[in-house]
């Protein structure tokens, strides 16, 4: 087993299940996607534990506190001891309202919009 003293972002991002590879948690702190104290972080920046991760993932910014260092990935239940999601509240409604955003509504027979109702879609989709 590794020394758990010494143990990389990616690689914990990817053991405690944030990112699906490790090639995609070594690319979002590439991107600076992923901050700690305020300060993006390198692939390989060693983590500590009572650390807060924030992860960028517009238009939310998720908050994840270190629990416990993982090495190795393991079963979703036992990732729970070793993370702890405290993204606000305020952020989740942010990815929630996301899913209505765009979303028109039009009667049942109507077809499709014509250009001119299309254009005030779009205008009044921009003032939105």
């Amino acid at each position: 087993m590794q020394n758990e003293q010494n143990l990389r972002i990616d690689k914990w991002l990817w053991a405690v299940r944030i990112f699906k590879t490790r090639s995609q948690a070594a690319e979002a702190c590439k991107k600076g996607k992923v901050l700690i104290d305020d300060v993006q972080v390198k692939p390989s920046r060693v983590i500590k534990i009572g650390e807060i991760v924030y992860l960028k993932r517009p238009p939310v910014t998720f908050q994840f506190k270190v629990l416990g260092l993982l090495g190795k990935r393991q079963a979703a239940s036992i990732v729970v001891d070793y993370v702890e999601n405290i993204t606000p509240e305020e952020e989740k409604l942010k990815m929630d309202m996301q899913k209505y955003e765009g979303y028109e509504l039009r009667d049942r027979g109507v077809g499709r919009p014509t250009k001119r109702e299309r254009r005030l879609i779009d205008d009044l989709k921009k003032k939105i």
